[in-house]
């Protein structure tokens, strides 16, 4: 018995290793490691670190390769260069998005980020249109963010110099901000609803960078399984709650002549195209795409911002320079706006730094290739999943010397004014790349300048001793908890 078992064993190898070697060479499939029956690559790829293991691959295999999570082929585009080519270049032909993930399942591939073809088409095309009718970019949403931004100093000044995590209230500006746009009122910080949201949305971010998610998402007939996946879909169900809530208040007051906010011009929306049978504009499509507007525009947000500030404990001679040109450009009377960045080349570049070091999103969810690629030399599939490693491009050491050192003269030249990158890819790039960044650029200046224009930041612990590690990686790379004092200047 114990031969039979091996001959199969032996079988199945050697017919995995025919398969695989069919699928590689000049014009098929790039090349990568040899990968095990039914397992593939998993144990050579770290789901903890899955950007420090796909470096080590590159340094044998060159800046596209392939890897196998279970059974399917992943091809792998590492450094600026093959980065470049596939989402600029050729974006169309990679702007597909898997629907293996744990959010594409929640979201049924609905909404802007995990959507494809029409419907995806359709979704992002209405919700650029809708953002920007609504002022996105402009002052109108400039004058949100200020508002917020005196709210959350306020809320600082009422910790009285004391230790607090500032998790929370560095998530209240962006949710409110987005729900201002998406329901046309903002939450106040105490309202039990708003907060319960709040923490589903932390608790959700936390899973999605466990490594038995990123598990799930390789082996999708692990979803079957009990598990912490079951959890997740719980608090997305919570999600989905409280948001239609808002819509059904929204549908009864709708005016069809006059939308205030996203969710009216959605609803008008629908209701003209209601006898289109084409039309992806749908109940469940709008609920879909909220989720994404604040999932990409709440976490991503404050958690860079609290990250940041953990950045400026540990080096207060940055901070210290940042509230140099505060009180330079902007003085202690006045509330910072858009048009003073162009004046404060060191913040914007701390702000850009901030983003590099942090790598927020290291490995962004996989894409798919549209139709079958020719790309260099080689044949993808239609529909093959393409894993594309951004800290291959944020840690370039040709571009950022030194890239493991938080440095913001990586985006500062000799004279000291402020230097773009084309390597600065913390949105992505090319067509599925953040549309929410315009957005989370104000917001992150105007923030960090009005907390560094009413507060000194002081630690508990010496900045020497300061621990700048994520706390996990993964999907995402998170700040550690820590907590600090906000002392009013």
């Amino acid at each position: 018995m114990a031969l039979f078992i091996f001959l199969g064993i032996c079988l199945s190898c050697l017919i995995f290793l025919f398969l695989w070697n069919q699928h590689h060479g000049e014009g098929k499939l790039p090349p990568g490691p040899i990968p095990l029956p039914f397992v593939g690559n998993i144990f050579q790829v770290d789901v903890k670190n899955i950007s420090k293991s796909l470096g080590m691959l590159a340094k044998e295999y060159g800046p596209v390769f392939t890897v196998y999570l279970g059974r399917q082929p992943t091809v792998v585009l590492y450094g600026y260069e093959a980065l470049k080519e596939a989402l600029i270049d050729r974006g169309d032909e990679f702007s597909g998005k898997m629907q293996s993930s744990l959010l594409s399942k929640a979201n049924q591939g609905l909404g802007i980020v995990f959507s494809n073809g029409e419907i995806w088409r359709q979704t992002r095309r209405f919700s650029l249109m809708a953002l920007r009718d609504m002022g996105m970019g402009k002052k109108t949403i400039e004058d949100r963010i200020q508002e917020e931004a005196l709210c959350l100093v306020e809320a600082l000044r009422k910790t009285n110099g004391a230790p607090c995590d500032p998790s929370f209230l560095l998530a209240y500006v962006p949710c409110n901000v987005i729900s201002a746009v998406i329901f046309q009122h903002r939450f106040d910080y105490s309202d039990e609803k708003f907060l319960s949201f709040m923490e589903n949305f932390n608790i959700s971010l936390k899973f999605l960078a466990s490594p038995w998610i990123q598990l799930c998402s390789a082996y999708p007939v692990l979803y079957h399984l009990p598990g912490s996946h079951n959890t997740f879909f719980k608090h997305v169900n919570e999600h989905k709650k409280f948001i239609l809530t808002e819509i059904k208040r929204h549908q009864e007051s709708l005016d069809l002549s006059s939308p205030q906010e996203f969710i009216d011009h959605f609803l008008i929306k629908m209701e003209k195209e209601k006898h289109n049978e084409k039309s992806e504009l749908t109940l469940d499509n709008l609920i879909a795409t909220i989720t994404d507007l604040f999932g990409a525009g709440t976490e991503s947000t404050s958690s860079t911002i609290k990250y940041g500030l953990l950045l400026l404990l540990k080096y207060p001679e940055v901070t210290a320079k940042i509230q140099e040109e505060i009180a330079r450009v902007i003085g202690s009377h006045r509330r910072p706006c858009m048009q003073d960045r162009n004046h404060m080349p060191y913040t914007d570049a701390v702000l850009h730094e901030i983003q590099r070091y942090i790598d927020f999103v290291p490995i962004p969810l996989p894409r798919t290739t549209t139709q079958d690629v020719k790309f260099r030399g080689y044949h993808i599939p239609k529909g093959t999943s393409v894993m594309i490693c951004l800290t291959s491009v944020l840690h370039d050491d040709k571009e950022f010397p030194h890239p493991e050192k938080f440095d913001p003269g990586h985006f500062l030249d000799e004279r000291g004014n402020f230097k773009k990158s084309d390597y600065f890819m913390a949105f992505s790039s090319g067509r599925r790349a953040c549309i929410g960044e315009g957005l989370a650029r104000m917001e992150m200046f105007l923030i960090l300048t009005n907390i560094l224009q009413n507060f000194t930041l002081k630690p508990l612990v010496n900045p020497e001793d300061i621990d700048t590690t994520p706390v996990q990686t993964g999907l995402v790379s998170l700040p550690p908890s820590y907590e600090l004092c906000f002392i009013p200047v």
